[in-house]
């Protein structure tokens, strides 16, 4: 590529400490662009580029059918990008103050109600003294029960699980460190779970410090989460996502309905900021218009 892209990549691993996966789609986002520039306009580095080229990049993008939330993503890109070459001195004005991004619907967040949750989650779906199957029941549970983030279940550990103080130490994005409760139910539910994983640790011969394990006793990793997740839903709702992060969802929305404080939530999710859980307020309403219909009697 060019030093600008090596660069700023650098910049977000090491100084910006982003995920592998956020890093991968800023990636992946720059990769297109430097291409266009190089097919469109002979250019090879991104501090050549004008507003009006960064422009003409965007509305092929729209041109070419693509959802405008995606191609909002790739403005973000390009402004954390620009930003960068400000500071480093290697453009003196940000062209992308003049570029603005298309307007796109907002979307409420997907989720699985609590029936149909109640319905998978029952333990007598559990089938106890098989490890997998337990491991399996246990991840869907762990995403409903406490709203962690994929790449966060996978990197837990055993020592992030405090079965007496009843928390959950999370990693979370930009290594922020959160801590979430548990019940003492869901406590039991855990502690049958490490006794199954100690045996089959002991099976498999490996040593492993994750409190989740795959099938060879080493670290999860998210495509095997992800089909688990989505055969598991798939039980119980006909819904077009059927992924972790919709458990995610389903946690947020049910705490807003049993009537939890809108920040205490943001704090379990890690949100930055009180706005990205302001969203799951709009299910909750959607649930009170219903109640209302049914309930009132003029409605």
């Amino acid at each position: 590529m060019n030093s600008e892209y090596d660069t700023f990549i650098s910049y977000l691993k090491h100084e910006k400490r982003y995920s592998a996966h956020t890093v991968l789609a800023y990636d992946t986002d720059l990769k297109q662009f430097l291409d266009f520039l190089q097919s469109q306009y002979q250019i090879t580095a991104p501090s050549e580029a004008s507003h009006f080229i960064i422009r003409s990049w965007i509305v092929s993008l729209m041109e070419d059918k693509l959802d405008p939330r995606s191609v909002n993503r790739k403005i973000t890109t390009l402004r954390t990008l620009y930003r960068y070459l400000v500071r480093q001195r290697i453009v003196q004005r940000n062209p992308m103050l003049k570029v603005q991004a298309p307007k796109t619907k907002k979307k409420l967040p997907e989720y699985v109600d609590e029936e149909k949750m109640e319905r998978l989650l029952d333990p007598k779906m559990e089938i106890a003294g098989d490890f997998q199957s337990v491991r399996n029941f246990l991840m869907v549970d762990f995403f409903y029960r406490t709203g962690v983030r994929l790449s966060e279940l996978i990197g837990l550990k055993v020592s992030d699980v405090n079965l007496f103080s009843l928390t959950v130490t999370v990693l979370g994005k930009r290594n922020k460190v959160r801590q979430i409760p548990i019940t003492n139910s869901f406590k039991i539910i855990l502690q049958n779970y490490l006794g199954l994983r100690s045996d089959f640790l002991n099976e498999v011969g490996v040593d492993s410090p994750y409190f989740f394990l795959g099938n060879n006793g080493n670290q999860m990793y998210p495509g095997f989460v992800y089909r688990t997740v989505k055969s598991s839903i798939s039980l119980v709702s006909t819904g077009k996502k059927r992924s972790p992060h919709i458990l995610r969802h389903s946690f947020a929305t049910a705490m807003l309905n049993h009537g939890a404080d809108i920040n205490a939530i943001k704090e379990i999710l890690g949100h930055s900021s009180l706005a990205a859980t302001q969203v799951y307020t709009h299910n909750s309403i959607e649930k009170l218009k219903e109640v209302y219909k049914q309930a009132f009697p003029k409605a």
